[in-house]
């Protein structure tokens, strides 16, 4: 009986190790699906309800009726084109300015000998640590000062002294797994410093300046107090202000529908863009987890 029960014990151990395999962690995978993609979801079945579904009680989860008239109504009663490419400009510019700077800065910290290195590294490092609303007054009286108001580079500034941190510290970490011998090989062919980065290291760098570009794009895209704050000027609104401005667009109701079809509007171009660089930005977020 000893024997048959020692036997069966590992027998019970993979049963219950398959169905853990089988059942509850698909379960548990869906469940947490559920949780994340259900406000996305009830945002975009809200964004083509007809009013009478959003404002009926109890709630319509699944309207009978479906319209497109939110949409439509933002680009017509509002210049919301404006607002997408307002957004895309400041995001870009930001973006590639940020990447421009910040990948030659990153090199240098990563190769060169520098005096204070440490301390550079550490203020770098603190900065990124920060919450930026602590640079919002120093920001506005910068602004002020150079007369920047209602200007993109009101935006494209701020948005580029936030980020370049991030952007240097994930840059040096990818250079620093680089080996050094594609340098020594490339100085002995005669490459100098800026050949040897653009030709060489930076081909070799795309999932590390994709990974950084998107992270950079997706604030510079979200950012809310400082577009608020600095532009005012209806043309030149970004998404996240021109959205949260439709709820006061009327005193006796919320345009729940137009708020859902601009939030779905504003949220699709990161969805593109995650999805079509899905592959690079793997790539660079697991570089480095194995040496080989």
């Amino acid at each position: 009986m000893t024997a048959i029960s020692k036997n069966s014990t590992p027998k019970i151990q993979v049963r219950q190790i398959n169905i853990l395999k089988q059942v509850i962690l698909p379960l548990g995978i869906l469940l947490l699906l559920v949780f994340c993609l259900a406000p996305v979801l009830w945002q975009l079945l809200t964004s083509i309800k007809v009013n009478k579904d959003i404002s009926a009680v109890p709630n319509v989860y699944i309207p009978s009726h479906y319209t497109f008239k939110h949409y439509i109504d933002l680009f017509l009663r509002r210049p919301f084109a404006q607002y997408i490419l307002n957004s895309f400009l400041v995001s870009i510019v930001s973006t590639f300015l940020c990447l421009a700077i910040g990948t030659p800065a990153a090199y240098a910290l990563a190769r060169l000998r520098l005096s204070g290195e440490n301390i550079i590294l550490a203020g770098i490092l603190s900065i990124t640590l920060f919450p930026f609303v602590l640079f919002f007054l120093g920001l506005l009286e910068v602004i002020q000062m150079l007369k920047l108001g209602n200007n993109y580079l009101a935006l494209i500034i701020p948005y580029i002294a936030i980020n370049l941190p991030l952007t240097i510290s994930i840059m040096r970490s990818f250079f620093l797994q680089l080996p050094v011998e594609l340098e020594d090989a490339a100085k002995i062919d005669g490459y100098n410093t800026w050949q040897m980065l653009t030709h060489i290291l930076l081909p070799m760098m795309v999932p590390a300046l994709v990974t950084t570009g998107v992270l950079t794009f997706i604030f510079a895209w979200n950012e809310f107090i400082f577009a608020l704050t600095f532009i005012t000027r209806e043309s030149m609104k970004t998404i996240p202000v021109a959205t949260a401005q439709l709820g006061t667009t009327s005193v006796f109701e919320l345009p729940y529908g137009a708020i859902a079809a601009a939030t779905v509007l504003g949220t699709l171009p990161l969805v593109l863009l995650v999805l079509f660089f899905q592959r690079r930005i793997v790539q660079g977020l697991t570089a480095g987890a194995i040496k080989g």
